[in-house]
């Protein structure tokens, strides 16, 4: 149940800061509507930061995402049987963060229509250019990046390692992210992406499921060839 309630609680309060930056940037009438890039990248990155501080003191390991916990798993850096649990934390903390991000927004959606910026993109990843295979693409090469930095930080719970894990998210995003949104997560894609298709946001626009695939498999394949060559060069 540690796995479970670190992952869940450190995974909600990633997506409902993160998520709550987008709705931020891109909702009309709040006071931070229209900035720009390196602050979406780097609200990301801190929200990764207390997502982990939160999920390593509730007793999880901070993975806060599949293409972590599965890639670790396949490669014996993580046990099996914890996998379920994390993946469960993950997934639920990550819709239930959305949630807030709805309610917390709530008034800004409510005078945002779709051509004004309220679209699935606040809660999820969509590419600046649709051409599928490069989309599938950026997302392994991203996520194989953030990957084989975490290899290679040890226990990323502890001390500042979490506020390093953050700069890691935010240069990720600034060197690698503009092409997609850098999912580099599929919990923080598509369970967020699930609250907006599902839940009562007004003016809302397509969820655009024919996407959805890139930031799920993108990262998970991204993930196992950073453990593949970790595991070939340590």
């Amino acid at each position: 149940m540690n796995g479970f309630s670190g992952e869940f609680f450190g995974t909600m309060i990633l997506i409902l800061i993160g998520c709550g930056c987008s709705a931020s940037v891109n909702l009309k009438r709040n006071y931070a509507t229209g900035s720009g890039w390196w602050f979406v990248c780097a609200s990301w990155g801190l929200a990764v930061t207390m997502g982990v501080y939160v999920a390593g003191f509730l007793g999880s390991q901070g993975h806060l995402n599949p293409a972590v916990t599965i890639p670790f798993a396949v490669f014996g850096l993580f046990p099996w049987h914890q996998v379920l649990p994390y993946l469960a934390g993950q997934f639920l903390g990550a819709f239930v963060g959305a949630a807030l991000v709805v309610v917390q927004y709530h008034p800004q959606f409510a005078v945002t229509k779709p051509d004004a910026g309220n679209s699935v993109g606040i809660f999820a990843t969509r590419p600046a250019i649709k051409a599928p295979l490069f989309n599938f693409l950026s997302e392994v090469i991203a996520t194989f990046a953030f990957i084989f930095i975490l290899l290679n930080l040890g226990n990323f719970t502890v001390g500042i390692k979490p506020f390093i894990v953050g700069l890691v998210i935010t240069v990720i995003g600034t060197g690698l992210g503009s092409t997609t949104g850098f999912a580099l997560n599929p919990a923080r894609d598509w369970s967020p992406r699930f609250a907006y298709t599902i839940l009562p946001v007004p003016n809302k626009a397509a969820a655009e499921w024919s996407y959805a695939w890139v930031p799920m498999c993108g990262p998970l394949a991204g993930g196992l060839l950073a453990c593949a060559l970790e595991s070939m060069v340590a």
